[in-house]
C-alpha cells in the first residue's frame, strides 16, 4: 500500500531524512518510533505530500505520490495532525462533515443520505456523538482530537496517517481510539501509519513498528523484535526494563527512576522481624519485597511488605476462600494488595525458621509442615526471603531449587521411617497430593546475583537451608500430633 524507497529530504536545503526505505501492507498498523528531533514528522508530512522530498521515491497503492491530484489523494488518505486549528467556530457535525468534500461532486452541493449516514456513524465511533451542535472552540483538547479524527474517518480513507493520536486524551479514550483503529485494519483494510511517543501503546496496537535515530531508519521489524532492551536505552538515553505483558504477548517497557533504592538504608530479613503467634506467623517488612508466591493474597509476581502464614480449622470450608482471606487481613490492619496471605491447618508453634549466611550471601527461611487430620492431604508452606538482588532468572531457579530440596526430604524421611506412606492413616500422605504454597521474596538491594540454580552459590545456599528448615519441620510437626493420639 505504501512504498517508501530512498528517500531523502527535510527543510531548507537541510536533509532531515537521509535514504529512507520501507514498505507498508495494506490492513496494517505500522508504528514508527524515534526520540524527538529523529524526523518522524517530517517523515509523515512527505507521505502525505504536504513536504516535498529532496530525492527518493513515495508510492501509494502502487502510483507515484506526484501523480495524484490534491481531490484524489484526499480519497486516498486522510492525515491527522499532531496539532489541529479550527480558524472557525464551526459546529462539531460541520466539522465532520468537511471530511466528506473529497467525495463532493459538481460546483453545488451534493449532500447524499449516505454522506449523512457515514457523518453520524463516525461521530458515534469517535464518542461525539452527543458533542455534534455544540462549537469546536468550546471543547477541551481532548475532544477536539476525537472531532478531528472523526473529520479524518469521515473521509473513508485507505490510508490514514496520525502524528501522536493519543495526545491530549484520557486513559479510556487512548484505549478506544486504538481499538477502533486496530478493528477499522482488520475488517475494512484501513491502512495506518501513526507516529507514537508511548512505546508501550505502539507495541500493544502495531503490527510493525519502524525505529527511527538522526534521520534514519535502525530498524523495521515486530514489537518484540524492535523494543529490545538494550537498543531502547541506546535511542532514548534513559534507563528501562523490558517485560512482558501479563495478558497480551507484546513487550512493554518501565522507566527505571534515577537513584531508586538510594533513600532506604540496606536491610535485612531475618528472626527480628518474625512473630510467631497462636493463630498466624508474620514478618513484616520496612521496604516492599520483589515477590513470587503461589499465596492465595498477593498470587504471582509483585511487590509486598506483609508475609501471614494463617492457620484455619480442619474443617475449614469457604466458597470464597480470597474474599475472606482478605477480610481477615483487613481485620488484622493488613492490606491485602501489599500481603502475601497463605493458610495452613498446622499450628504455627510447630513452624521451623533460620538464617543463612555464606560467603556475603544471606537468606532467611521459615517452614511450617504437617496435616491437621490424618485423613486429610499434606501442607507444606515456605517462605523463602533472599537478601539480595536477583534476576528473573534466579526467581525462577529459586522456585525449583526449593521445591527440588522439599522433594528430598519427603524422599528421604520416607525412605527412614516410611513416614510419608499414605498406607498408614496416622502419617502424612505421600507427596503427589498436597496443599503446598510457596514464596520467594527478595529485598533487592546490594550486590546482584544472577543465578539461584543448584550449582550457583545462592542455589546451594538455599537448597541447604530449605532441606535443613523442612526436615526440622516436619519432625517438629510429628512429634506434636504423635503427643495427641
Amino acid at each position: 500500500m505504501i512504498r517508501v524507497d530512498e528517500l531523502t529530504g527535510g527543510y531548507l536545503g537541510a536533509e532531515v531524512l537521509k535514504g529512507l526505505s520501507f514498505e507498508v501492507e495494506k490492513g496494517e498498523l505500522f508504528g514508527v518510533l524515534g526520540p524527538n528531533g529523529s524526523g518522524k514528522t517530517t517523515l509523515l508530512k512527505m507521505i502525505s505530500g504536504a513536504l516535498n522530498a529532496h530525492s527518493g521515491l513515495i508510492e501509494l497503492d502502487g502510483r507515484p505520490l506526484e501523480d495524484y491530484t490534491p481531490k484524489e489523494l484526499a480519497r486516498l488518505m486522510a492525515v491527522l495532525p499532531q496539532h489541529s486549528d479550527q480558524a472557525f467556530p464551526y459546529s462539531v457535525k460541520e466539522t465532520v462533515e468537511l471530511g466528506r468534500y473529497a467525495h463532493q461532486k459538481g460546483w453545488f452541493n451534493s449532500w447524499r443520505a449516505e454522506d449523512e449516514r457515514i457523518v453520524h456513524e463516525v461521530m458515534e465511533q469517535t464518542g461525539i456523538l452527543h458533542l455534534q451542535e455544540k462549537s469546536i472552540v468550546e471543547l477541551s483538547g481532548g475532544e477536539k482530537q476525537r472531532v478531528f479524527l472523526a473529520q479524518a474517518l469521515a473521509q473513508q480513507p485507505k490510508i490514514l496517517l496520525l502524528d501522536e493520536p493519543t495526545n491530549h486524551l484520557d486513559l479510556s479514550f487512548q484505549k478506544e481510539l486504538l481499538d477502533l483503529l486496530k478493528k477499522w485494519t482488520a475488517a475494512q483494510g484501513l491502512t495506518v501509519v501513526s507516529i507514537f511517543h508511548d512505546l508501550n501503546l505502539a507495541s500493544l496496537y502495531c503490527d510493525r513498528l519502524l525505529l527511527m535515530e538522526n534521520g534514519e531508519i535502525l530498524i523495521v521489524d515486530t514489537p518484540a523484535e524492535v523494543l529490545k532492551e538494550e537498543r531502547i536505552k541506546n535511542v532514548y538515553q534513559t534507563e528501562i526494563k523490558n517485560h512482558p505483558h501479563p495478558e497480551v504477548a507484546k513487550p512493554q517497557l518501565l522507566l527505571i527512576p534515577e537513584g531508586k533504592n538510594t533513600s532506604v538504608k540496606e536491610m535485612k530479613i531475618g528472626p527480628g522481624v518474625l512473630d510467631i503467634l497462636d493463630d498466624r506467623i508474620v514478618i513484616q517488612s520496612p521496604i516492599p519485597l520483589r515477590t513470587m508466591s503461589s499465596g492465595i493474597t498477593g498470587a504471582g509476581i509483585g511487590w509486598h511488605r506483609a508475609f501471614v502464614n494463617r492457620m484455619v480449622p480442619a474443617d475449614y470450608d469457604c466458597s470464597d476462600h480470597k474474599a475472606e482471606m482478605a477480610e481477615y487481613l483487613v481485620q488484622l490492619g493488613f492490606l491485602p494488595s501489599e500481603t502475601v496471605g497463605m493458610m495452613t491447618a498446622v499450628h504455627p508453634e510447630t513452624a521451623a525458621f533460620e538464617l543463612f549466611e555464606e560467603d556475603g550471601l544471606s537468606i532467611f527461611i521459615v517452614v511450617s509442615a504437617g496435616t491437621a487430620h490424618r485423613n486429610l492431604p499434606r501442607n507444606i508452606n515456605t517462605w523463602l526471603f533472599i537478601n539480595g538482588r536477583i534476576s528473573e532468572e534466579a526467581f525462577i531457579q529459586s522456585a525449583m531449587t526449593a521445591s527440588e530440596s522439599k522433594i528430598n526430604v519427603l524422599e528421604d524421611l520416607d525412605s527412614e521411617d516410611g513416614w510419608l506412606d499414605a498406607g498408614k492413616q496416622d502419617k502424612i500422605q505421600s507427596p503427589g497430593v498436597s496443599t503446598d504454597s510457596l514464596c520467594i521474596a527478595a529485598t533487592q538491594q546490594g550486590e546482584y546475583i544472577p543465578y539461584a540454580g543448584t550449582a550457583a552459590p545462592l542455589g546451594r545456599l538455599i537448597s541447604e537451608g530449605i532441606y535443613s528448615c523442612t526436615k526440622d519441620a516436619i519432625i517438629k510437626y510429628r512429634r506434636a500430633y504423635q503427643s495427641t493420639i
